[in-house]
């Protein structure tokens, strides 16, 4: 079953202006699929360099692979390109003599600077994600949401994630099953085997800590403590843990943009699902923390960069959205009522004086108010999109 990705229109934009398109994201979440349903409409190819002899003829010799893979088709599909040499240089050969070529990645390595240098200009770069809420509901075949349905499935969606393999399972053990699988794989080949870690244990560990952790303002020296590793090494798995599309550090906001560089981040997840088989926690209801986490995840999909807000007092709003023009700070509650805001978020709003705010809740009440010149919003996850784009 093909679902239809939220990214579709702003691909078909894209591709009348670029001949080098990459869609990156983690491993599982549909890129393949993406791209090969598109490649219906066109005389195109497709190469996987998981195949050893695709990619040996890629970096020992661009031309040959050009003739034996890519002659005659209008566009060509060169899937996890990143596990090639000198990938760059070659791609901006195969671009510069008029080849149409979607790529794939499931780490950001095709975006480091080796790579990226080459193609500057040339390349467009979108982010796929796993299945959004609206994804979700589409792969499900929901067209209409009564209050028990939406509950339903936003309680599935938060606690199994949106990697599509997952969420077209029907059989709950199996969800789990394939996410155990999944972690495995994209810690084993995208994490340990592209960024040259060994002590696979060490990187366990240390994925369990940060799956426990969501939320919580990262101490760099608690964690090297708690885990007896070094800085260097604490540093090198968060690089290759973000890198490979599990975690996302979230910066503090500030007027001061000097600020943002220094300030300890937060960490969360990019799927719930994956971060509840790592920290081996499938409760039947979500906690505080986890929602928080499924909000943040539905936020990166709309495209937006989310930033927190903490002061010295402790004053702290979950997210800060800057869209435009416009700051909009988001709280997420499980549950909420309109007419009782938090002094954190009513701090903010005296301070920065936004114009809209949102409360997001997951089984609280709905409604409005104005706080000064503010609109503040309480709502759900469908509400806050609307919002937010």
């Amino acid at each position: 079953m093909y679902v239809e990705r939220d990214i579709k229109k702003k691909f078909d934009k894209i591709i009348k202006n670029y001949n080098m398109i990459a869609v990156v994201g983690a491993r599982q979440a549909g890129k393949t699929t993406f791209l090969k349903k598109q490649m219906e409409s066109f005389n195109s190819a497709y190469v996987l360099f998981d195949d050893p002899d695709a990619r040996t003829l890629f970096e020992d010799d661009i031309k040959k692979f050009e003739i034996q893979f890519l002659e005659e088709y209008d566009i060509s599909v060169l899937d996890e390109v990143q596990y090639c040499k000198d990938a760059g240089r070659k791609l901006k050969y195969l671009v510069d003599s008029n080849r149409k070529l979607w790529i794939t990645s499931s780490s950001e390595v095709i975006l480091a600077k080796e790579i990226i240098s080459f193609l500057v200009g040339r390349i467009s770069i979108i982010k796929l994600y796993p299945f959004s809420y609206e994804e979700f509901l589409n792969s499900k075949g929901v067209k209409e949401l009564t209050p028990a349905i939406f509950q339903r499935t936003t309680w599935e969606h938060m606690l199994y994630g949106g990697y599509p393999k997952v969420v077209l399972s029907k059989d709950v053990e199996m969800k789990k099953t394939i996410l155990s699988d999944l972690y495995e794989t994209m810690l084993l080949k995208d994490v340990a085997r592209t960024f040259s870690i060994e002590d696979i244990r060490s990187l366990e560990e240390f994925s369990k800590y940060l799956a426990l952790s969501i939320g919580n303002i990262l101490s760099y020296g608690d964690l090297s403590n708690s885990l007896n590793l070094s800085f260097q090494t604490v540093k090198k798995y968060l690089d290759a843990m973000e890198k490979s599309y599990l975690i996302t550090r979230v910066h503090p906001f500030y007027t001061n943009k000097l600020k943002e560089i220094v300030k300890q981040p937060k960490i969360y997840f990019i799927d719930t699902g994956l971060r509840n088989t790592i920290a081996k926690s499938f409760d039947v209801e979500p906690d505080g923390k986890l929602f928080e986490n499924y909000v943040f995840s539905e936020i990166i999909k709309i495209g937006l960069t989310p930033k927190y807000w903490r002061t010295k007092t402790k004053s702290e709003v979950d997210f800060i959205v800057e869209k435009e023009r416009d700051i909009i700070p988001i709280e997420v509650k499980l549950q909420a009522d309109p007419g009782k805001i938090e002094r954190s978020l009513r701090s903010f709003i005296n301070m920065y004086n936004p114009k809209t705010a949102l409360v997001v809740t997951y089984k609280g009440k709905k409604g409005e108010l104005k706080i000064n010149s503010c609109n503040v919003y309480c709502t759900d996850i469908q509400g806050m999109k609307k919002h937010l784009t």
